[in-house]
């Protein structure tokens, strides 16, 4: 039994990641990385929505939002990993890009993968967070009480 709770697996970590990326971004970088490899589909990517729920102060009783379009596939490599990716929107050449990361991640160029494709993914994604906190504190509004002279 584990000591430590671990709320998220590096696969998780990654599949979020790449479900973040910016369109044609993962498909770039994995091809600036290396020759896609060959793969068959299990699933060929296709286009559904899903329910996307949300909580009031992100502790209150779930509720459902709205829809989403989002796009999914699955493809085996040759050596027998499988990958599987979920994306947003109407995005098949970026589920399939995904997929062969995650399958990618799974093997021998695991190393490789990380540093060509999600590292700088997840600089990326640090960046735009750090920009939009930015842009939030800038409207950010100072409150302070004037002691009246009656007390």
């Amino acid at each position: 039994m584990k000591d430590t709770f671990d709320e998220k697996s590096d696969r998780q970590r990654w599949m979020s990641t790449l479900a973040r990326a910016a369109e044609g971004r993962v498909s770039a970088l994995l091809d600036a990385a290396m020759p896609r490899p060959g793969f068959t589909w299990l699933r060929a990517p296709e286009i559904g929505s899903t329910m996307v729920r949300g909580r009031a102060g992100g502790t209150g009783a779930p509720f459902n939002l709205g829809e989403m379009t989002v796009t999914r596939c699955a493809l085996t490599l040759e050596n027998g990993a499988v990958g599987h990716a979920y994306v947003q929107g109407r995005r098949k050449a970026d589920a399939t890009a995904a997929a062969l990361v995650d399958a990618l991640m799974q093997g021998p160029e695991a190393a490789q993968i990380r540093a060509a494709v999600l590292d700088p993914l997840i600089a990326e994604h640090a960046a735009k967070t750090k920009t939009r906190a930015a842009k939030a504190a800038a409207t950010k509004v100072e409150f302070f009480t004037m002691a009246r002279g009656e007390d």
